[in-house]
């Protein structure tokens, strides 16, 4: 069973005036579409201990795979006490220095970007050359509340040092059996943050596709560009949620512009939101085609986010310099970075000592060097200023 979204659809529909019956019947159907494919479902393991290959099947095909219920009520929790603490020390509002209650705010004296802010319901990104332009449309923006604050958090970038809830997610061991799959045993970091939005005030991503350094590479693939996982802590829904086109992953890079214009609308005909229960984990590989509509609905969405790399995409590669600052990746610069891994792996086995923790294979012969204590997380400070992007 999913979350009734009926007053959320209906809420979101009246922002559109003439078209609300449109909005309506788009988010109701695309919400039938995506809980037809055949890709979602537990993780399961073949007999010697590999995802099934349906699983790899059905994600290859389409671009996206939905992992029901893999974050368990104890980890759900954890990750709501330290998202609770981590909002409590919030900047007051979009520049403060320090939060409510005076103390020195969240990521103040970070070098490396921390929260990012937008105006309730807009679209910051589309139609603008942040991110290389690759939000080539803005999406509609609906009317906010009267009462609404001038600006709201959307995203929290390098969550990974200031929530040990997340860093035990990141090394959790089916997800990583995953990205072995996808991208090799050898596979590396990409990129963690959260995404938050807000009910009634969350806004939007236009539609877009990651990756930026190998669309007319040689050796492309539909998995050049990685992938990322989305935790759903209160779920996801046609309303909150991000709409993917699946199997738009293969085609390569996409006139975006072109598409909306084509449709004669921003809501993309071939488009399903990725519904999703509390505990869910989604993977979506960059090279497809996503977005998220403002969030007008009474649910809060946060989705835990972390993403991986083939090794062979970033070694010796220069860059994107979207998400940290355009550098030669080598295997020194890789294997710093990989640390990470390898410090959350027993970040986890000391929360959840009964699990059998993930073999990170470049890791094989040294994973005794990690220890987590709470010096060692507050040793991640500006970690993502090393984030592998591309």
């Amino acid at each position: 069973m999913y979350q009734d979204i009926s007053r959320s659809i209906e809420a979101c529909a009246a922002h559109y005036g003439e078209e609300a019956e449109a909005v309506k019947a788009y988010l109701i159907e695309g919400q039938a579409k995506a809980l037809a494919l055949p890709n979602r479902g537990p993780l399961k393991f073949d007999a010697d201990g590999n995802i099934d290959a349906e699983i790899l099947d059905a994600y290859a095909e389409y671009g996206f795979y939905i992992f029901e219920d893999v974050l368990s009520q104890d980890e759900l929790k954890d990750i709501e006490a330290d998202i609770k603490k981590m909002r409590e020390n919030f900047p007051a509002h979009m520049g403060a220095a320090t939060d409510g209650q005076g103390r020195p705010a969240l990521g103040a004296d970070n070098k490396a970007p921390t929260l990012q802010w937008a105006r309730p319901l807009s679209d910051p990104l589309g139609g603008t050359d942040i991110f290389n332009g690759r939000h080539q449309v803005k999406l509609f923006e609906p009317e906010a509340p009267e009462t609404a604050p001038p600006a709201v958090p959307v995203y929290l970038a390098g969550s990974l040092q200031f929530s040990p809830a997340c860093l035990r997610t990141y090394a959790h061991p089916g997800l990583l059996k995953m990205a072995e799959a996808i991208n090799g045993p050898d596979f590396v970091p990409f990129t963690e943050g959260l995404f938050i939005k807000d009910a009634g005030l969350g806004a939007a991503v236009s539609w877009h596709q990651d990756g930026d350094t190998h669309w007319d590479s040689p050796d492309f693939d539909k998995d050049i560009h990685g992938f990322n996982f989305m935790g759903q802590v209160y779920g996801s829904t046609a309303v909150n949620g991000v709409w993917v086109i699946p199997g738009s992953h293969k085609i390569g890079r996409a006139n975006i512009a072109e598409m909306v214009e084509a449709a004669g609308t921003e809501r993309l005909p071939d488009a399903v939101p990725l519904i999703c229960n509390p505990g869910d984990v989604v993977i979506n590989s960059r090279q497809i085609i996503h977005g998220s509509f403002a969030n007008t609905g009474f649910e809060p969405r946060l989705s835990v986010n972390f993403g991986f790399h083939k090794r062979s995409s970033v070694l010796n590669v220069c860059g994107a310099g979207m998400h940290a600052e355009a550098t030669i990746m080598d295997e020194a610069f890789i294997d710093k970075r990989s640390r990470l891994i390898g410090l959350a792996i027993d970040a986890r086995r000391q929360r959840f000592p009964e699990e059998t923790p993930y073999h990170y294979e470049p890791f094989a012969h040294r994973q005794d060097e990690f220890k987590w204590s709470a010096a060692a997380q507050a040793g991640l400070k500006d970690y993502n200023l090393m984030d592998l992007s591309i």
